[in-house]
């Protein structure tokens, strides 16, 4: 921004509750008013990830948003250094954090119910710094500081010493400014401080003023020594740091020269530098009148004499105005990123270095024109200043670092993997493809770019790996990952929650011609582990594995392809291992025991090879006697058909709940496969031509026992789950005659993994060159998932016909993706660290509204703000809660209080005179608003949504939750004149007895409190009803109080005997034509089908409203349903007293309600019946 000459400064924002149009005056004598109206802000400073963070949504918007951005920067800064910001969690990591502006939960004076616990933590300077180091886990120190506006600045200072006396190992330093009131504006206005346009022009001679503006910064620091062997990226050496206090200089606020040299001069000895060692100073430079020359002429003192060349002098504040808390941290940074360019850029508005500096006297230039840097032979360095108002000064001395000698980006030799995770499949695509775009151009090395990812980037629940051997390939993966597509070499999936993989070992089966010869040709790891496995079998084969992996006649070879698939599981495990794969359980099935036992550490290599080999030649003397049939049937439907062969056929292995392995004699195995496909049932047919886990093996026994009897079994070091036994196993016992058992029985694999599945175990990785256990894996899992929650997943090796390094390097990502925690550092030699886009974060916006702490923001007791549309319509909200509008609780009907109809209409009445259409042509009533004992409800009204005129009135109880539409309608531009009562009461008309009928009302379901009882007399003349209502509360500033017009409706609810509860359901031509009645006489007069007119006039007879049609519908079909108006929600409690009813007492005045007949007493006030008249006409 500085080096582009980017002039940052916008208008006041208009989303926080601000009244603009009241706070700005050109006029500076105006008390309370802001002659400023421009600064530099964070506009989206309310946005927040909070579930990223574990914050809930009530937390999140109580929570100052100082406090969440520099959570979110600290974040950034981490990726950016390539530190995994989880890695840190219980680390000595410390957080400085400067932080002047405590502005946003004192402006809410009524606080919404269910937020009040969140308020300390969530507004507390402490909690700063405190909420960081809380978040991420961070053992240091943290300090919160607040030297104003030299706040972000002594927190570099103390992070340096900090880490010099050894407290911490890495530190965090920074600071955040965001004003969540305009008062700054209007108290500087006072004080004649800022400039008009909103623009900081240091040290010009048109200097007028500061500019307020909002900032957030943070830096990661550790000791050079440290940063170096952990290959960090370093941009900048801090040299020295210095921090002192004006004293009791000629002013608390006045900026003090003498304390300015001073603390110039202790940076410079803390660094061990003379003056001329020191290019430039990004300055304080505010632009004031007073405080910019006091530091020139400070800078002069101490730089000016005796330079062989300029000390050049620049000022980011010129670009973003004042960023208080935040100004240090972003002189900091702009001057890093001025060192990399060699560039020091201009100040922005110097038109003229100002007159009342003696530039003549030093050599102090300030940059009036982009410079580059002064080449002196020396590394760069810079003077970064910063002066709080209390006094506090200080000074940071930067140095270049040193750039590591020039060397060409490495070349990948095999396929790159770029790894990703994210919190959601949403920012999952964002990430992939912000990467695509960072990659797309040749400015990142691809080694470079996937070294960063693999280790300097946490692990998420979604997560993603692209391979690619190509820059073409790794971004057409992205892209089409980014489209939630997919492409070769992409992986998707989401970690296991399980303590680590179990490794399968499959028997004979899995071979093919060429197996693994990639991985031999290109991995060293894996050469020497087949290397190893070769010299354990020499003593007993005549063949070499290079060879016979190769050649498809020798794997057709018992005695070949055995100790080969061994070799080859062995050394796969072996190159897991060396990628950080550790196995929380091994299984072999049949013969891959032996690999599996070799693996766990129970068997020696030796040991290994012998039983493999000799048991395979053995097995030779069996060759052409016996077949094996792989069975798509649970074991106990196989035991069932095979029975008419008896023990001609054995159940030779159980692999899965559908899938069962049968040995026997040849004639009988084809036979009962041949029966089996005529059934339509899957049989398939091995490849071998001998029945092992039969009783075709008894005859090997003695052998057997003779050539193992060496074996010398261990204590295994990863726990062994055997198949014979189907079971875990102490290992001690696997000798000679656990190997003749092995060939004999049953292979028990279903068992043994559904014992492994049933512990906890979800994460199966086959260590195989191709898999054939997988299947009968996932048919376990999902059995299990049906009865169980979790899920579970089985990783693959090696492939037929596909076993190079890419295809062990995409399973490797593949493990990663679900889980598995991978080393990735021995695939990235001589790669660095890169800048890389940081987290996505799926923000929404926290932002506390500003109440009053009397009289409604938006000239309505209700309603919390009206914010006129760019494109026309407007939007009001308010929220509704019982404690703010206590009346609101005697509003029951049938053990629910509800928001009244007529509140629906006042609202939509005052958000019409706003938008200039007073008529309510028509509002008709979706559903029933229930408001809850606690907590608030949020209100919405819409105006020119869809068409002008338009309106829809919405609802929420929470700020995550959906909002629902409860009222539409139309408003119009002008009414007539109202209907006049003068004539009172009418001739003719037969006077009402309204002894006990709000008693009759609440039988009837009809619940209403005090404010909702103000009818006082009631006359019928034909079908028509006449009244006079009162209204018993403050009518505050309503148009017209909703309790006095419900109230206007209770004569249409009397003589109705047990007819169902009736509530107003639609409102037509509604037109207020004064304001602020407190008593009504009123005529409603029937328009048929429920229908009612309805006019509305003061104590003289002028009228205040009419209506010219009401509506009515029955409890039952008022709105979308009966659930709408289930529970109880009231704004009292009950108690039960001794000897008699069940009684409610009413606290909240000096009423009191006893027993369900609810008769009243005490005592209420009434106002006086005056009015202000409003034209609704043309």
């Amino acid at each position: 921004m500085a080096r582009d000459g980017i002039d940052a400064i916008g208008e006041l924002p208009d989303d926080r509750g601000w009244d603009l149009a009241a706070l700005y005056d050109p006029d500076p004598d105006r008390p309370g008013t802001s002659y400023v109206r421009h600064g530099g802000f964070l506009y989206d400073a309310g946005h927040f990830d909070a579930e990223f963070f574990g914050l809930s949504a009530r937390e999140a918007l109580t929570t100052d948003p100082q406090q969440r951005l520099l959570l979110t920067t600290a974040w950034e800064a981490l990726e950016n250094a390539a530190i995994d910001p989880t890695s840190l969690r219980g680390s000595r990591t410390a957080v400085f954090a400067g932080s002047m502006m405590h502005d946003y939960a004192p402006r809410v004076h009524t606080v919404p119910d269910g937020l009040e616990g969140y308020l300390i933590t969530g507004n507390t300077s402490s909690v700063v710094s405190g909420r960081v180091a809380y978040v991420l886990g961070l053992t240091g120190p943290a300090v919160t500081v607040d030297t104003g506006c030299s706040s972000s600045l002594v927190t570099t200072h103390l992070a340096v010493q900090s880490l010099r006396l050894g407290e911490c190992d890495l530190a965090l330093s920074g600071g955040v400014t965001v004003m969540a009131t305009p008062e700054m504006f209007v108290e500087f206005s006072r004080l004649r401080g800022l400039a008009p346009d909103g623009r900081c022009k240091p040290f010009s001679v048109t200097a007028d003023g500061t500019a307020w503006s909002e900032g957030v910064g943070m830096l990661v620091l550790k000791r050079l020594s440290d940063a170096l062997r952990h290959g960090h990226t370093v941009h900048a050496l801090v040299r020295g740091t210095a921090v002192n206090s004006d004293g009791a200089s000629n002013g608390l606020s006045a900026p003090s020269g003498p304390a300015q040299e001073r603390v110039l001069r202790a940076a410079l000895a803390d660094a061990g530098l003379s003056e001329a060692d020191v290019d430039a100073v990004e300055a304080h430079g505010t632009g004031t009148r007073l405080g910019d020359p006091i530091e020139a002429r400070a800078l002069l003192a101490v730089h000016g004499p005796q330079r062989a060349r300029s000390l050049l002098v620049g000022s980011v504040k010129s670009n973003i105005g004042h960023t208080q808390a935040a100004a240090g941290v972003a002189g900091i940074l702009k001057m890093v990123h001025a060192m990399r360019d060699g560039v020091l850029p201009r100040i922005l508005h110097l038109t003229e270095p100002s007159p009342h500096v003696d530039w003549e006297s030093g050599r102090v230039t300030p940059l009036a024109e982009d410079t580059p840097w002064p080449e002196t032979g020396l590394p760069r360095r810079v003077g970064v200043s910063s002066f709080g108002i209390s006094g506090t000064n200080a000074h940071v001395i930067l140095e270049q670092a040193l750039e590591p000698a020039p060397a060409a980006a490495p070349r990948p030799t095999s396929a790159v993997p770029l790894l990703l995770s994210a919190r959601s499949a949403e920012a999952l695509r964002e990430q992939a493809g912000r990467l695509a775009e960072r990659l797309r151009p040749d400015r990142v090395g691809l080694l470079d770019a996937g070294f960063t990812l693999a280790t300097g980037r946490a692990r998420f629940e979604h997560r993603a790996a692209v391979l690619g051997r190509d820059r073409d390939s790794l971004v057409h993966g992205l892209d089409a990952l980014a489209e939630g597509g997919s492409a070769p070499g992409t992986v998707v999936g989401s970690p296991c929650r399980d303590t680590g993989p179990v490794l399968l070992f499959p028997g004979q089966g899995t071979q093919w011609t060429g197996m693994a010869t990639g991985l031999l040709e290109s991995s060293p790891v894996f050469a020497g582990h087949m290397a190893a496995c070769q010299d354990a079998m020499a003593p007993y084969v005549d063949w070499n594995l290079g060879d016979v992996l190769t050649d498809a006649d020798a794997l057709l070879r018992v005695d070949v392809v055995q100790p080969a698939l061994w070799a080859v599981m062995v050394s796969l495990a072996g190159l897991w291992r060396a990628h950080g794969v550790r196995p929380a359980a091994v299984v072999g099935h049949s013969q891959g025991e032996i690999a599996a036992a070799t693996v766990a550490g129970a068997l020696s290599l030796d040991d290994g090879a012998r039983i493999v080999t000799l048991r395979s030649r053995a097995l030779r003397a069996l060759s052409g006697t016996g077949r094996m049939l792989s069975v798509g049937l649970p074991r106990a439907a196989v035991e069932e058909s095979m029975a008419r062969w008896g023990e001609e056929l054995s159940v030779a292995a159980v692999n899965g709940p559908r899938s069962t392995v049968v040995s026997g004699a040849v004639q009988a195995v084809e036979q009962f496969a041949a029966a089996l496909v005529a059934e339509d049932i899957r049989a398939t047919l091995l490849p071998v031509d001998y029945a092992s886990h039969s009783a075709q093996v008894e005859l090997l026994r003695a052998e057997l026992r003779e050539l193992l009897a060496p074996v010398t079994p261990m204590a295994a070091e990863v726990p062994f789950h055997s198949t014979v036994t189907g079971g875990p196993v102490d290992t001690t016992g696997l000798d000679a005659d656990y190997w003749y058992r092995n060939l004999r029985a049953t292979v028990e694999f279903e068992a043994t993994v559904r014992g492994l599945v049933v512990a906890g175990h979800t994460t199966f990785l086959e260590s195989s060159p191709h898999p054939v256990l997988a299947g009968g894996v996932r048919q376990i899992l999902e059995d299990h998932q049906e009865d169980h929650d979790g899920g579970g997943v089985v990783l693959e090796t090696l492939k037929r016909d596909d076993g190079d390094a890419d295809r062990f390097l995409l399973a490797v990502a593949e493990a990663a993706v679900h889980g598995v925690d991978v080393h990735w550092n021995g695939l990235f030699d001589d790669a660095r660290s890169v800048g890389l886009p940081t987290y996505p974060f799926r923000q929404q916006r926290y932002w506390m509204l500003p109440t009053a702490a009397s009289g409604p923001v938006a000239g309505h007791p209700m309603l919390d703000s009206v914010v006129q549309l760019a494109g026309g319509g407007l939007v009001a909200t308010c929220r509704l809660s019982l404690a703010r509008h206590p009346w609101l609780a005697e509003h029951e009907v049938r053990g629910t209080v509800l928001l009244p109809g007529a509140a629906f209409v006042e609202l939509a009445l005052h958000a019409g005179e706003r938008a200039g259409l007073p008529v309510l042509d028509e509002l008709v009533l979706e559903s029933p608003l229930v408001l809850p004992e606690r907590g608030e409800t949020e209100l919405q009204i819409a105006i020119g949504e869809t068409d002008p005129g338009t309106l829809a009135m919405y609802a929420r109880s929470a700020p995550d939750a959906p909002w629902t539409r409860y009222a539409t309608g139309t408003l119009r531009a002008a009414g007539s004149a109202g209907a006049t009562l003068a004539e009172w009461p009418p001739a003719g008309a037969e006077e009402i007895d309204l002894d006990g009928e709000y008693a009759r009302l609440d039988e009837r379901g009809y619940e209403y409190g005090p404010a909702f009882q103000g009818l006082r007399r009631a006359w019928r003349l034909g079908a028509e009803r006449w009244a006079e209502v009162e209204l018993p509360v403050d009518p505050g500033r309503f148009g017209l109080h909703p309790a006095l017009l419900d109230t206007a409706l209770h004569p249409l609810l009397l003589d109705a005997g047990d007819a169902p509860v009736r509530l107003p359901f639609s409102w037509s031509g509604v037109a207020l034509h004064a304001v602020g009645a407190t008593a009504l006489r009123v005529r409603l007069s029937p328009q048929g089908n429920d229908s009612f007119a309805v006019a509305l006039a003061d104590a003289a007879g002028e009228a205040v409203a009419t209506i010219s049609a009401l509506a009515l519908r029955p409890w039952g079909l008022c709105g979308r349903g009966r659930r709408a108006w289930t529970g109880r929600c009231t704004g009292w409690t009950g108690c039960r007293l001794r000897g008699g009813p069940p009684r409610r007492s009413w606290t909240r005045r000096s009423w009191t309600w006893p027993g369900r007949r609810k008769h009243w007493r005490g005592s209420a006030s009434f106002w006086a019946p005056t009015t202000r008249r409003r034209r609704t006409g043309p």
